[in-house]
């Protein structure tokens, strides 16, 4: 269709979401002069728990990494509970949220720094809440991140029995011992033969 002009009309906000990830969410990780409201580092040195690094790459259905996806995360601190207030997160130095845009590591991937969740008061076993945003994907996509070391929690966990058994594996993040810390690895695979699961919210 075109307009009065004759022209033909570009794209408009509503049809493309890309673009605006790193200048209007994450401008300080794509060298942007403002400051992220969010960023990667969900705790300080003297947040409660033990330190953990969340890592890994979103990938298409071919294996290749998506270089211009962005991540959210939201999950509990080491006691289970989500802050609620802003003098919560000043008294412990945590924030239970975070964002990141993938293709600034060397790797095309993302790295969130935090403390490991621990169990919620309703029983869920230690988790990550995850939304993924990218190019083409106009609606958010949910998943969560649980953890290969916690066989016993995630045997009792509502959500993640909820999955199929065979699928399950794509939720669980494989823990690494680093002498800088603990590093767990979880890649998002937005389509193909290994897709991880994701959820219906």
């Amino acid at each position: 269709m075109n307009d009065r002009s004759g022209a033909t009309p570009g794209q408009t906000p509503s049809q493309t979401v890309g673009p605006y990830f790193a200048y209007g969410l994450v401008p300080t990780q794509y060298g942007y002069p403002f400051r992220s409201l969010f960023g990667p580092d969900l705790a300080e040195p003297r947040t409660p728990g033990v330190p953990i690094v969340v890592t890994g790459r979103v990938l298409d259905a071919n294996g290749a990494p998506i270089g211009d996806a962005m991540l959210e995360i939201q999950h509990a601190d080491a006691r289970g509970h989500h802050p609620r207030s802003r003098a919560e997160v000043l008294e412990s130095g945590f924030r239970g949220f975070g964002r990141v845009g993938t293709g600034t590591l060397p790797d095309g991937g993302y790295a969130f720094r935090t403390i490991k969740p621990g169990p919620t008061p309703d029983s869920q076993a230690p988790h990550i809440d995850v939304i993924v945003s990218m190019r083409g994907l106009l609606s958010h996509a949910f998943t969560r991140i649980y953890f290969d070391d916690e066989t016993q929690a995630n045997a009792t966990d509502a959500v993640l029995c909820s999955v199929p058994e065979a699928r399950r594996d794509t939720l669980l993040a494989r823990r690494t011992d680093l002498p800088g810390g603990t590093v767990y690895r979880f890649d998002i695979r937005m389509q193909g033969e290994d897709e991880t699961v994701f959820f219906d919210v």
